[in-house]
């Protein structure tokens, strides 16, 4: 790996401003799944490290909060223009240490730039109220204040848009923020950290802790000044912080989980719902929350429909991120490889049939082939767990209302996603499913500007949009008496 700033590659923690190593000097490997070579080690942090990186951000939010929403902006924009600049190296530190093809790595800088740009606007519109007063003697007034210290615990699967989707607003608003970043890829949070840095915000209101996530997320959940948490990650370490977080009653913010269907109706246009299946299923190997995991196909169009999406399937070229024309990288560890299989297996074994794919890539490692598995049931496991892998079920459908019924029948309720050219079926369907976010007619729905979250055990709250802001404010509601004298 050759950056041309050699300086965005660190391998110490950022606390208070400061470069750190574990106080017990341990550390962990960094490993390009790829090719399964070490780029790196960081520090192995833990509890007493978090305690002092929270007491940083509090020190440091006191003049912050004070700042006008101008200056604020202005870092935020400093960030925003920085990583723009340095896109090139972000992406390739991302493929080599994620996976992801490095045209999909330079779409996700630019993504995650795009949020310190929109927050940064969006702190000069944070607006109070002066409301109708019941008596002449008050005046009522509402005013937006920060909550105070932020933690954020995110993902591998985007290791820059997780952070800047959250430290974008909680910083626009005033807040600081604690970051706990995934195992497998801390080095993108770090050279994110370096960013912020020469992009002048100042010290403490920004640390990055790299280490044992079970010692750094009680810490975070337990700590008091802690006033807010952020995660992005599985709905049963959700469920987990969600407890841990009781005792001192945090504001949560909870992007878990997704099962998301893709349902292709009868009126669809078949190529462009192939073309959405692509991008929503095989994106980033399928290792997203929003990428369709079960694919809901109407009786008349199924066998067309499939025919095309595995002619489309056996196009997508499986390397090394940074290779050439590579539309699919490998998945992060052999536990994914393993969940796909299993998968596949159950559906086999339950009567599913296997049109392409279905096992390792000849690349080895955790490299794995595109698979489409047709005649897929409710019964088989795949209805019900999120694969996180490139694995597109085809189920059978005959009416709008099973159809409807099939894909609400989770627990989850994050993405979901349906072609029709239909208008009265496109309202009736969009209205009629219980998920967050719908996509119609297209298969990518993530942007800075809308609201991104789900709904039933898929989390709590917003991010992105103008919504997503009012996750890090307080609402406050001043009565002045005695006006009227």
């Amino acid at each position: 790996m050759q950056l041309k700033d050699t300086g965005l590659l660190r391998t110490q923690a950022y606390i208070a401003g400061n470069w750190q190593d574990a106080d017990s000097g341990a550390t962990f490997t960094v490993t390009d799944p790829a090719s399964g070579a070490l780029i790196g080690t960081v520090p192995s942090m833990g509890a007493a490290e978090t305690r002092r990186a929270i007491d940083a951000a509090q020190a440091a939010q006191t003049n912050w909060r004070r700042k006008t929403a101008r200056e604020r902006a202005a870092v935020l924009r400093a960030w925003y223009e920085l990583m723009l600049a340095n896109a090139d190296d972000l992406a390739l530190l991302m493929t080599t240490e994620q996976g992801k093809p490095l045209a999909e790595a330079k779409g996700e800088v630019i993504y995650a730039a795009s949020f310190l740009e929109w927050f940064a606007e969006e702190a000069k519109r944070v607006s109070g109220d002066v409301l109708a007063t019941p008596a002449n003697d008050k005046r009522l007034v509402v005013v937006k204040e920060p909550v105070g210290v932020c933690a954020a615990i995110t993902p591998w699967n985007f290791p820059l848009a997780m952070i800047t989707r959250k430290a974008g607003p909680a910083l626009a608003a005033g807040c600081a923020m604690v970051l706990k970043p995934a195992e497998d890829t801390p080095l993108s949070a770090l050279a994110l950290a370096v960013l912020a840095e020469r992009a002048g915000l100042p010290a403490g209101l920004f640390s990055v802790i790299t280490g044992d996530a079970i010692a750094i997320g009680a810490e975070l959940t337990a700590n008091p000044v802690v006033r807010k948490l952020s995660f992005t990650g599985s709905t049963e370490v959700g469920r987990i912080l969600m407890r841990q977080s009781a005792d001192t009653i945090k504001k949560l913010s909870l992007e878990l989980g997704g099962n998301a269907p893709f349902i292709v109706f009868d009126d669809a246009d078949l190529d462009a719902a192939v073309e959405g299946a692509i991008a929503s299923k095989y994106r980033n190997a399928g290792q997203t929350c929003v990428c369709a995991n079960r694919l809901y196909v109407h009786d008349k169009v199924y066998d067309e429909f499939a025919e095309k999406l595995v002619a489309a399937v056996a196009k997508l070229k499986v390397g090394h991120g940074v290779e050439p024309g590579v539309l699919q990288g490998p998945l992060i560890n052999e536990d994914a490889v393993a969940k796909v299989e299993s998968h596949i297996a159950d559906a086999l074994g339950k009567g599913a049939r296997l049109l392409t794919g279905g096992k390792r890539h000849a690349l080895g490692g955790t490299f794995f082939e595109p698979t489409v598995l047709a005649d897929v049931t409710p019964a088989m496991r795949v209805a019900k767990e999120e694969t996180f892998g490139p694995l597109a079920p085809l189920f059978r459908f005959s009416t709008d209302e099973e159809a409807i019924a099939m894909a609400n029948d989770t627990e989850f309720g994050l993405a979901s996603y349906f072609f029709s050219r239909d208008i009265g079926r496109v309202w009736r369907v969009a209205e009629a499913l219980e998920y967050g976010m719908v996509g119609i007619n297209t298969g990518l729905i993530s942007n800075e500007v809308a609201p991104f979250g789900g709904v039933k055990q898929s989390g709590l709250g917003r991010e992105g949009s103008k919504y997503g802001l009012d996750e890090y404010l307080e609402t406050k509601y001043l009565c002045m008496g005695g006006v009227d004298r």
